[in-house]
């Protein structure tokens, strides 16, 4: 950043998490800070003076002692833009620097007012999150840093190496758009992992033969078809009978469309997977399950998911959903 900026050059810095610190933790106890709404930690955001939920937006103050054992050792952990930002400015107080993220692009033509700055050179280092990770074209950028890139390649969903491959090759996409070249520094834990390899050397085709060879194992797309059935509710327990309840109903569902004895030879082809807590049990207040239907084509998942069509007639205390061919698995 020191060579870049002495050249007159500019600098963007991505980090994928925004706040000053993504959770609050005891240092006697071990307590983690949580949404009373959500199974999520709550985000400390400085410049609020609070502590937000970053999927119901509730807020609390500050604590300033363990809520659980009223120990005053409160740590506030990790990194987020607006902890960065801080970091930045303290190393490097004779340069401007602008944050993007969405807790200060709020105002009116804020983002392209902020752009605008940055392509004029007002600006000299571009600190933010996914929204200046494409699409931006500053030929005097030299230098991206990726920070905490494992935040992404460690997400529990099966896309994830897909995801981290794209993500970086985008935000590297935003230097040596012109004369003078450019360089990407990424900051990771698992600098051996297929997808951060492969995205250093632009490789594309590296890339998506190891992912595909992945993908065949567990006959995941493109090698199969997915549908994903979220349930929720305001109880557990009827939740988690509910889902039960589904996942008989879609494993008789596959007997009667595949025959037994097909089922048992392609159980990785043509199946169901779990029910089991989503990955976020909870989410303003309702208790989440979820299950994945699996089929070699969309003939037969359709079939499959034909006989749950009307599930959300039978019961108004748990909401059924089914997304098919779901993106994410959060």
């Amino acid at each position: 950043m020191k060579q870049s900026l002495s050249k007159k050059e500019q600098v963007l810095l991505f980090l994928n998490r925004r706040g000053f610190s993504p959770f609050i933790s005891c240092r006697r106890c071990g307590f983690v800070l949580k949404c009373k709404r959500c199974d999520i930690s709550m985000t400390y955001h400085k410049q609020k003076d609070a502590v937000i939920c970053h999927y119901c937006f509730s807020d609390e103050p500050v604590p300033v002692k363990c809520p659980e054992c009223c120990s005053p050792g409160i740590s506030f952990l990790g990194v987020g833009t607006e902890r960065m930002e801080e970091d930045v400015r303290a190393m490097f107080p004779q340069y401007k620097l602008l944050r993007m993220d969405s807790d200060t692009m709020r105002g009116r033509d804020s983002h392209e007012k902020a752009l605008s700055a940055f392509g004029r050179g007002d600006i000299d280092i571009l600190l933010g999150t996914q929204m200046i990770a494409k699409g931006l074209d500053f030929p005097n950028v030299t230098l991206v840093g990726v920070l905490s890139a494992d935040t992404i390649v460690n997400m529990p969903d099966f896309r994830a190496g897909e995801r981290t491959f794209q993500l970086l090759c985008q935000v590297a996409g935003r230097t040596g758009r012109g004369h003078k070249g450019g360089r990407v520094i990424v900051q990771t834990y698992n600098p051996e992992h297929y997808s951060i390899k492969y995205a250093a050397l632009h490789d594309y085709d590296g890339f998506a033969k190891k992912e595909l060879e992945y993908r065949k194992q567990l006959y995941y797309p493109p090698y199969g078809r997915l549908a994903r059935i979220v349930l929720r509710g305001k109880k557990d327990q009827d939740v988690k009978e509910r889902a039960a309840d589904i996942a008989e109903k879609l494993k008789e569902a596959i007997r009667l469309t595949t025959g037994m004895a097909q089922s048992e030879r392609y159980k990785n082809k043509v199946g169901i997977l779990g029910p089991a807590p989503a990955p976020i049990a909870r989410v303003k207040d309702k208790y989440r399950w979820h299950l994945i239907a699996k089929a070699d084509n969309s003939e037969k998942l359709r079939a499959i998911l034909k006989s749950i069509e009307n599930e959300n007639r039978h019961s108004k205390r748990v909401q059924i959903m089914i997304d098919v061919d779901p993106y994410m698995l959060l």
